[in-house]
């Protein structure tokens, strides 16, 4: 019954609170605010190729002398993404905002597991992650102290259950994920994420550390984010504009993302009800 309650007291808040932008553009609200964090998977690009207007409204916030950072839960160090950015075409000023969940676990991994042997789940592209570790990957989960899940393998990437398999007998060790997302798009495809691989683990018992979105260590280490005015804008309501919610910030989901069927087809009131989300703007894709 209380949560019946709490989901018709969101559908409500969504109602009255979530505005429209698509014509009035960020602009119109973006003197209100200090900082911005903005998604870049499914936001400024999707995988493939740069969203033109979401370039835009970087360099506008540039020029009104704000500051933004890129937050993604890319589960590589800065640098990986930097240089796949780089080859999409983003310039090296905007380059240089981009903070990822896998910077934020690599500080983590350094400073508390450092010369224990861990199991990567997670396609070969990860491995970056850990190179100044390399030494200590095991190839056999029977000898490691943690498993470090980055995504899925290559071989077993839209099979859950294989997952089921391999951890069941290990949900005593901790799980690092790097990314908390359950799926991204890479173009019209649709993949899943380490954060599915994560909640197959949790629900057989075992216990996750999450580096990334909706988390707050990645924001809090991403910038100096105190006494400031926030917006965060991003596509994803589990980690996006949860995240948002959980500290306290303003946010602005885009439409054409993650949910887009799911907001076309019950629109973005019942959406915000089912994710237990609150989202104060709306945009069908970013722009100024």
């Amino acid at each position: 019954c209380k949560k019946a309650e709490k989901l018709w007291f969101l559908s409500v808040i969504c109602h009255f609170l979530t505005k429209n932008l698509d014509a009035e553009g960020l602009k119109s609200i973006a003197q209100n605010y200090d900082l911005f964090f903005i998604d870049l998977w499914g936001v400024v690009h999707n995988g493939i190729n740069l969203h033109s207007k979401a370039i835009e409204v970087l360099v506008e916030i540039e020029n009104c002398k704000k500051k933004y950072v890129l937050l993604t839960n890319a589960p590589r160090p800065n640098s990986t993404v930097k240089t796949f950015l780089k080859k999409l075409g983003m310039n090296e000023k905007i380059l240089q905002n981009v903070y990822t969940s896998g910077e934020a676990a690599l500080t983590y991994l350094k400073k508390k597991h450092l010369g224990e042997n861990f199991y990567h789940i997670g396609p070969p592209r990860d491995f970056d992650l850990f190179l100044d570790f390399e030494k200590n990957k095991s190839k056999d989960i029977n000898l490691c102290n943690y498993i470090l899940c980055t995504g899925l393998f290559d071989t077993y990437d839209n099979d859950l259950n294989y997952y089921k398999d391999l951890l069941n007998n290990h949900t005593k060790k901790k799980m690092i994920c790097t990314n908390p997302d359950l799926i991204v798009d890479r173009g019209n495809k649709r993949e899943l994420c380490a954060g599915s691989v994560a909640m197959v683990f949790e629900k057989l018992g075992g216990e996750v550390i999450y580096f990334g979105k909706p988390y707050p260590e990645v924001y809090n280490q991403s910038t100096d984010n105190k006494n400031k005015k926030i917006l965060a804008i991003g596509d994803n309501l589990n980690t996006d504009i949860k995240g948002a919610n959980l500290l306290n910030y303003d946010s602005m989901i885009i439409t054409n993302g993650i949910h887009k069927e799911e907001i076309n087809r019950d629109g973005i009131e019942k959406v915000c009800k089912n994710y237990e989300a609150l989202v104060n703007f709306m945009q069908s894709e970013l722009k100024w």
